[in-house]
């Protein structure tokens, strides 16, 4: 695990769009797992600065996002694919036929989660974007006893709701469940990008990588990864800074 700490957000964002677009040039071809939220927004702002300057094309590209509200249509504006959408489809020369979301409208939401599944079983992502929650949870993957490896509906903890209130007019208008990639499909991942940033993460980062593994924090599972980047902000990367003796840590 190679833990990379950035004096600036500008320059986190750069270096983690300038990985994503190596995977794109590497592999015209990639499949890159997505994310939503905060954390990914200057990313892709910085990736279709990139992208506009060097011509690096998307069209061979296919993406796949992890997760989606249930009972959110793709055109209202807090739904992920709106997200997307606004973020960086609309940017990049992408064809829209070859960017999946989880269907939170669909009628048989079981069925759905298989139907995701199989779309993931037959194109393994090359690099999956990952934030983390504020209680450890990677996708919509929230802290349980046990922990679903495939494709499912979750219920939505209430420090997630109130974390997601911000982008809704009221927190009761933040959907209750999610679908969600499981935490199997993302250990699946040729590699991963986790990025965090702000104090307000720094002590679940920490105990992220450097805890014990556990399913209370699912995002510990990705300490049994081969190959995971970490990108941090200062801040959020403030609890590891006061104790790195047994992680490499890079200061950029």
């Amino acid at each position: 695990m190679r833990i990379t700490i950035f004096d600036s957000n500008e320059e986190l964002d750069a270096r983690a769009a300038a990985l994503i677009a190596s995977t794109v040039v590497e592999r015209p071809a990639a499949v890159l797992g997505l994310a939503t939220g905060s954390t990914p927004v200057g990313i892709y702002k910085a990736l279709i600065r990139q992208a506009s300057q060097t011509k690096l094309s998307f069209a061979g590209v296919t993406t796949y996002n992890l997760d989606e509200y249930v009972g959110l249509p793709p055109e209202h504006d807090q739904s992920y694919a709106y997200y997307m959408k606004q973020q960086l489809f609309d940017h990049i020369d992408i064809p829209l036929e070859q960017t999946h979301l989880p269907n939170g409208m669909a009628t048989d939401l079981a069925a759905e989660c298989v139907r995701y599944d199989r779309m993931l079983a037959s194109q393994p992502i090359d690099l999956q974007l990952l934030g983390v929650g504020h209680n450890g949870h990677i996708g919509f993957n929230e802290p349980a006893e046990a922990l679903v490896g495939g494709t499912h509906v979750t219920d939505l903890e209430p420090a997630t709701i109130a974390a997601n209130a911000r982008f809704f007019e009221r927190e009761e208008l933040v959907p209750r469940q999610a679908i969600t990639m499981g935490v199997a499909s993302i250990l699946k991942a040729r590699q991963i990008l986790l990025v965090a940033r702000g104090a307000d993460k720094a002590q679940i980062v920490k105990q992220a990588l450097t805890g014990p593994i556990s399913t209370a924090c699912p995002a510990s599972l990705l300490q049994t990864h081969a190959h995971v980047t970490v990108m941090l902000d200062k801040e959020a990367g403030k609890e590891l800074m006061s104790d790195d003796s047994a992680l490499h840590l890079v200061y950029s």
